[in-house]
Order: structure tokens, then sequence, then C-alpha cells
């Protein structure tokens, strides 16, 4: 692939929140993006932001943890857009209780889309990637993988995320693909307001608490994990691979 030619990027979960602000920061950057999410329609506005600034993307509706969905969603778009060589596995839900009161569902549910759908967007993409000799992987775990009361299952894909991420990089580096992750801290986001309903504060008091904890004294901003997405995906970042990065407004490991 000539590097004059624009590259394809797969953003999964960016209706909204996190992943939204790295589709809009990727095309930013000259990135052909597919917006993929759940619901195909909720994708519009990501798009519309991305397509309002002259750039190319296209909304793309699935299902992460289904083989079948990102075998289609990944055939979709290379149809449309042109091979993927870039993903940002970002989607994810919360499914948040205590060890005792967590259900089968709960537990299975956030590492259905998390796990088991950056693993079958990784396994869809990788051999774009690697017809391409260049790809860039970048999967969205969390300061919640160091351990955190009451996100058992959270905890443990975002853990696994990062295994897996380091696996990819072992594997795929001589085919020129790299592969690494974001671990973002507290970030303003529909999810972390829900977390703050679900706990009875009101959103802003519940920011002003978290930020008192974090070393910048201030909560993080979609906008922040979209720019340490964006350095790992550049052509530039090609000697970057196997990375954990915390992007949480200090240090946490």
């Amino acid at each position: 692939m000539s590097t004059t030619e624009q590259r394809v990027a797969i953003v999964t979960g960016a209706a909204r929140g996190i992943g939204a602000a790295t589709a809009v920061r990727l095309a930013a950057e000259g990135r052909a993006v597919a917006v993929l999410d759940l619901d195909e329609a909720a994708c519009a506005e990501t798009v519309e932001k991305i397509t309002g600034a002259g750039g190319r993307a296209l909304a793309v509706g699935a299902d992460v943890s289904d083989s079948d969905q990102v075998a289609a969603a990944v055939a979709r778009v290379t149809e449309e857009l042109g091979a993927p060589v870039i993903l940002v596995n970002n989607a994810g839900v919360l499914r948040d209780n205590l060890l005792f009161k967590m259900s089968d569902s709960d537990w299975d549910t956030v590492v259905a889309v998390h796990l088991r759908g950056a693993f079958l967007m990784a396994r869809a993409c990788q051999k774009h990637m690697v017809d391409a000799g260049f790809g860039r992987i970048v999967n969205l775990s969390s300061s919640s993988a160091l351990g955190n009361r009451g996100q058992a299952n959270y905890a443990a894909v975002k853990a696994g995320l990062q295994g897996f991420t380091k696996t990819l990089a072992i594997e795929l580096g001589k085919f020129g693909v790299t592969a690494n992750a974001v671990a973002p801290g507290f970030i303003a986001t529909d999810m972390t307001a829900a977390t703050a309903a679900r706990v009875g504060m009101e959103f802003e008091d519940f920011k002003a608490a978290a930020a008192t904890q974090i070393p910048v004294q201030r909560v993080g901003e979609p906008a922040d994990v979209a720019n340490a997405i964006a350095f790992f995906t550049a052509d530039a970042a090609g000697f970057v691979s196997g990375q954990v990065l915390y992007v949480a407004g200090g240090p946490l490991n």
C-alpha cells in the first residue's frame, strides 16, 4: 500500500464518547473511517461530523460479539471504503455489581462485548493488514484492569485485553502490524455518568470528587484518549508495539 493512499480505519463503539472522539480525530488525520456501533442509526452524528469537515465516513451497524455480523461488517467496509488497516477496539458495556450479586449474564455480556468482540474484529481485519504490509490495532483497556470494586467482570476483560494486545504484537509484528492498548482512567462519558447515577450522585459532583484523586486535578475527556489512539495509529509509530498506555492524569502502573 502506498503511504499516499488513504488508510481505512474501523472504530467500534463509535456512536458516542471515546469512540466518537476517536473516529473524528482519525478522520482529521486523513483516514477514511468506518463508524461501527450496535445501532447503525446512532452513528449518524459521528459520520456527519466527519463528512461535514470534508472527510470520508461510513456508518456500520454490528454486534461485535457475533462472528457473522463482524464478518459482514468488515466485508462491507472493505467494499465501500477500502480494506481496513487500522482497527480501534473500543466497543464496551458495563454490568457493574459486587461479586455475590453479579449474575451469569452480567459476566457473560461484558466478556462477550469487550474480549470476544476485540478478538473477532482483530481476526477479521488482520488479513487486510497482512496483505497491505501495514496495520495498526489499538485495544481499549482501562485503569480498572488493576482492580476495581464492583467490577470483577470489567476488570477481568480489561486486563485480558492487555495480554491479548501483547500477543498480537508478537504474532503480527513481522507483517508490519503493531498492536497497542490505551487504558483510560476517569473519562467524562455517558458510561461514567451512568455510574454516577447508579451510586446516587449528581454527575458534576461525581466528577469533582474524582478529580481530587487525580494528580492533574481534573477528569479526562474523550479527546484525551483519542489523542493517544491517534499516536498509536500513525505511520510514524511503527516501532511502538505491545505497549499499554495509561491515560489517567497520573501514574497508575
